[in-house]
């Protein structure tokens, strides 16, 4: 990557200033992120593609400009003229000539093409800022990931060493005598069922840490630690996170910025029906020059009206065939809303539900840890058996393994949250400037009349069963029974 190009990547999304309040600069998950955003193709191909649109507009800002040509030429004219005696003869000629051509009206078309161009440019800017932000959220999901399976394969390696245990103890009063062949064969069968759920983890755990590698560009920590930061900053209420997510959208403000785009091309070619006015200077000398006998220098200067009044309706074509484009465009705005409102929504949701998830796996777990300890206790007094503490000591593995789980679920939620509200990379302390001066973005950007038109900044609420008349159910149950 060229260091010009290269200035334009770190200037939106690489060269990112730690933010006070925010993820401390060693913090394993925000360096995760900042790994990714340096490296990542998806980043760099959207710099490329602002680059390009920056350079668009200095070609355009071009057509202002005077256009000054040099000719040279040398040849031999041969004609017949039945007039002249004699009728026929060759003229050697050269000569070089300079011409200066200056636009005066073209019909309002370079401008129409400047709007567009600075209109492609702004959405080129907010397609960068979006790709960083979802380059960082897949960085977050990636570390995660990671997270999890780690600690999923310890909680299979502890479940595999109490197998074994139970399994070594069984087999230890076998041959003393004391206990049943039944009884092994159960304790074996579920230390090769144990085996395998470590061997299922452990591949799980290749895999993460084979993503993560694509996305970060690095290998993980052997035990990347919990994230804390993620939590802060979340919105009070999903009317609030709705709120935000349509109003810092990246992603809704470049479809804006293309619906923009979309409107000044077909002013732009409304601009065909208009006449183009142009002045031309022109000078040169030579032998026979232009052709003309004994003509050693010609100078001339004058303006120039062309004005194109019938084209087969291609032209008429062309406007129609924009306008559809315009209308494309909006309809891709109001779908980049709806999808905005949906990933906000759905991510908020999320937060509430594994939160309320998380609250009744720990009373599982708790519950399920005092029921194992009192079946153990039980199984070595001869109270309980084999098949009991074994399926204890299973529905134990599963319970913690659900509550990881959820666990996790909800830290990705609260980055996903923090993503589509286009907070997540402040939260990492990467801070992207909004008025980047490489890349001409305005600070005082805003969407006027453009805002999106089909997409209603609604709540979607779903009604269920409150949890007190689902008790009084339980409670007519009971009653009901026959004792």
């Amino acid at each position: 990557m060229t260091p010009s190009v290269r200035s334009i990547a770190l200037a939106a999304v690489c060269a990112l200033l730690p933010s006070i309040g925010a993820a401390q600069a060693d913090d394993p998950l925000a360096h995760a992120a900042r790994k990714a955003i340096d490296s990542n193709p998806d980043v760099t191909a959207r710099a490329n593609a602002l680059r390009a649109s920056i350079d668009a507009i200095g070609v355009a800002r071009g057509g202002w400009l005077p256009r000054v040509d040099a000719e040279a030429a040398v040849g031999r004219t041969e004609d017949r003229i039945t007039t002249r005696n004699p009728s026929s003869g060759t003229l050697d000629h050269n000569g070089v000539a300079l011409s200066v051509t200056q636009l005066l009206w073209d019909g309002q078309a370079l401008t129409q093409a400047m709007r567009r161009l600075d209109h492609d440019r702004q959405t080129r800017w907010f397609e960068l800022l979006d790709t960083t932000e979802q380059t960082a959220l897949e960085a977050a999901r990636a570390y995660l990931d990671v997270a999890r399976m780690r600690r999923l394969v310890e909680l299979a390696e502890d479940s595999y060493v109490q197998h074994r245990y139970y399994q070594q103890q069984i087999q230890s009063r076998f041959r003393a005598g004391v206990g049943r062949g039944v009884d092994l064969e159960q304790a074996s069968a579920r230390v090769a069922l144990a085996e395998s759920n470590l061997a299922t983890e452990t591949a799980n755990l290749h895999d993460v840490t084979s993503r993560y590698l694509r996305v970060v560009g690095e290998a993980p920590l052997q035990k990347p630690p919990r994230p804390g930061m993620l939590s802060a900053g979340q919105p009070a209420t999903a009317t609030e996170a709705m709120n935000l997510a349509l109003r810092n959208s990246w992603a809704i403000n470049a479809a804006i910025e293309n619906l923009r785009a979309a409107r000044a091309a077909v002013r732009e070619r409304e601009s065909a029906f208009m006449p183009k006015v142009e002045a031309r200077v022109r000078a040169g000398g030579g032998r026979n020059f232009d052709g003309v006998p004994d003509q050693k220098r010609d100078t001339s200067a004058g303006l120039l009206l062309t004005w194109n009044l019938y084209s087969g309706g291609s032209d008429q074509a062309r406007v129609r065939q924009q306008t559809n484009l315009m209308n494309q465009a909006a309809d891709l705005r109001d779908k980049a809303c709806r999808d905005a409102r949906q990933t906000a929504a759905i991510a908020y949701n999320d937060v509430g539900k594994l939160d309320e998830m998380l609250r009744a796996l720990d009373r599982n777990v708790l519950a399920i840890e005092k029921a194992r300890d009192a079946y153990r206790q039980q199984f070595d007094i001869g109270q309980r058996s084999l098949l009991d503490l074994l399926n204890s000591e299973n529905e134990l593995y599963t319970a913690r393994r659900a509550y990881a789980n959820a666990d996790y679920d909800r830290l990705l939620a609260q980055a996903r949250v923090l993503a589509a509200v286009q907070q997540l990379t402040q939260r990492l302390g990467l801070r992207a400037p909004v008025n980047a001066a490489d890349a001409g973005a305005e600070g005082n950007w805003e969407a006027g009349t453009d805002l999106p038109q089909r997409c209603p900044a609604v709540v979607a609420e779903v009604l269920t069963t409150p949890k007190s008349e689902l008790d009084e159910r339980a409670q007519r149950l009971l009653n009901s029974a026959p004792r």
